[in-house]
């Protein structure tokens, strides 16, 4: 696989300068899994061009990764690895370029602190969600990208396109910070690492991102990606980053559609239990960040839409919230809480005098701390909230006592075996006077093109509206409420909406309207 970076600086051999690498040498660096070398096709004074070529041995690249990777037989032996930028190539760049990274060169500091005119060439790259994505990723750090898609086969032009682009880009950015993002994107537009994501890719993913990635419109899709989607790691990137970029962290949460194609997480983790494995069978599931958040999950914009573009997750949290208003509630319990953004909007407004918010995790409880500010937060604000730890199947007093009580994208986190005692808790012991749930409706996820399966890998199941129907209408025979429906998001004529709400009232509380029974 090769990679060049080219500049018509004057003068431009003064790359060899910045990149700590001579251009009258051809170096050579080992990896575990090949060799990587460094030569310079041209170098005058007009524009010099730098190539790194990494020479993958597949052999070497299967017993490098280890005694516990699956073994797919001869798919290990035979694939695009030796000849697609991938990981690989990320890593070789990170080893052979480390101090041109750092932005440090004691010859020409001025250079290496400022931009310069860049050409970079990939001819072949995977390219997980096709051209579209790279000119996504690239063009808000100030590259002109050009991108073109890859035929399977030039002879047989019918067969259409490959997954691979030619990726080049053109622009006047600092060196280092080129090298950067391209040590973060190129996985990221691969959508795959050859190695096991481990909580120090949350260190080098900040590092490297550290003058770019806060202030990217996609930085929440260009950190899952990253981080192999493993929200514990997510989660933690995500505050960092807030840190870093002077952003409150609900802003680093997916802002925008990604493409569905992104619903493949390696080891999902939301606001359940602190370790990246699924929730226990005893352990309440927190709301999933991956569907209250997670731009998967909303839905499709259209072109001159304005409304369409807004978040799924956005619009959700303002049904929720103008369902309790109409009901009238004053006191109101999120359970499932996750981060608080829910918990946060509540405390927004003055008609609820009372707010609480729970979750199985200790780490979720901690970063709502975070973001509602609670070291910061007024004695009479912290008089209107709580906050405690509590598994959403067991009985639980500090449940009880609340006018509303929502679990907003949380029901599907649960095994079916264990959602009887979830009801017992909720609609039985705690008893509130309203309980406003929210899920995903199945049967829009055909209009998410390439999605498989479910919205996300922790999901026990998705109900179709016919099914959340009759789940309600099993809970209010059961425990004496009735229930009311609302869309929310774009209501298909065909499928219906991308969320579906049921509000629910005990017998003899007031029904909020604009539903239908």
């Amino acid at each position: 696989m090769l990679l060049t970076i080219s500049t018509t600086v004057r003068p431009a051999t003064d790359l060899g300068f910045l990149l700590h690498k001579h251009p009258d040498r051809i170096q050579e660096f080992g990896q575990s899994y090949g060799v990587a070398r460094v030569f310079y096709p041209e170098a005058d004074e007009e524009r010099c061009t730098v190539a790194l070529m990494l020479d993958v041995d597949p052999i070497r690249l299967v017993r490098s990764r280890g005694h516990a990777t699956p073994d797919y037989a001869l798919g290990q032996y035979v694939n695009d690895r030796p000849y697609a930028a991938s990981s690989l190539l990320a890593v070789a760049l990170a080893d052979v370029f480390r101090t041109a990274r750092s932005g440090r060169c004691d010859s020409r500091p001025e250079l290496a602190a400022g931009p310069i005119p860049l050409e970079i060439v990939l001819p072949v790259l995977p390219c997980r969600g096709g051209p579209e994505m790279a000119h996504r990723l690239f063009e808000p750090l100030g590259w002109t990208v050009e991108a073109q898609a890859v035929p399977l086969d030039e002879g047989f032009p019918e067969w259409g396109d490959s997954r691979y682009v030619r990726l080049a880009l053109r622009g006047e950015v600092r060196l280092a910070d080129a090298l950067n993002q391209l040590y973060v994107l190129l996985p990221v537009l691969d959508d795959s690492k050859h190695y096991w994501v481990a909580s120090d890719e949350v260190d080098k993913l900040i590092r490297a991102g550290e003058s770019w990635l806060a202030a990217h419109p996609d930085r929440s899709l260009i950190t899952r990606r990253y981080l192999g989607r493993r929200w514990a790691l997510a989660r933690v990137a995500f505050a960092r980053l807030a840190e870093l970029g002077d952003d409150v962290e609900e802003d680093l949460e997916p802002p925008v559609e990604e493409d569905p194609a992104d619903s493949f997480p390696s080891l999902p983790e939301d606001s359940f239990p602190e370790d990246s494995c699924a929730p226990a069978q005893d352990a309440s599931p927190a709301r999933d960040p991956g569907d209250t958040r997670h731009s998967r999950n909303a839905p499709p914009a259209q072109d001159g839409d304005a409304a369409a573009r807004r978040p799924l997750n956005v619009l959700r949290r303002e049904a929720v919230l103008d369902a309790l208003e109409e009901l009238g509630a004053r006191t109101v319990i999120d359970l499932g809480c996750g981060s608080g953004q829910l918990v946060g909007a509540l405390l927004g407004r003055a008609g609820f005098t009372k707010v609480a918010g729970t979750d199985v995790s200790a780490q979720a409880l901690a970063l709502a701390a975070r973001r509602l500010k609670l070291d910061r937060m007024s004695e009479r604000q912290r008089e209107r909230l709580e906050l405690f730890q509590g598994a959403l199947t067991y009985t639980d007093e500090r449940f009880a006592g609340y006018d509303a009580a929502v679990l907003m994208e949380v029901v599907e986190h649960v095994d079916p075996p264990r959602l009887e005692a979830l009801e017992r808790v909720v609609f039985g012991a705690a008893r509130p006077g309203h309980v406003v749930v929210t899920t995903p409706n199945a049967e829009y996820n055909v209009r998410y093109d390439f999605l498989q399966g479910m919205r996300h890998p922790d999901h026990r199941f998705e109900w179709t509206r016919a099914e959340f129907r009759a789940w309600a209408a099993g809970i209010c025979d059961e425990y004496g409420y009735h229930v009311t429906f609302r869309p929310v998001g774009d209501d298909d004529s065909e499928v219906g909406p991308p969320t579906q709400m049921a509000l629910f009232a005990e017998a003899g509380a007031v029904r909020a309207g604009g539903g239908d029974d």
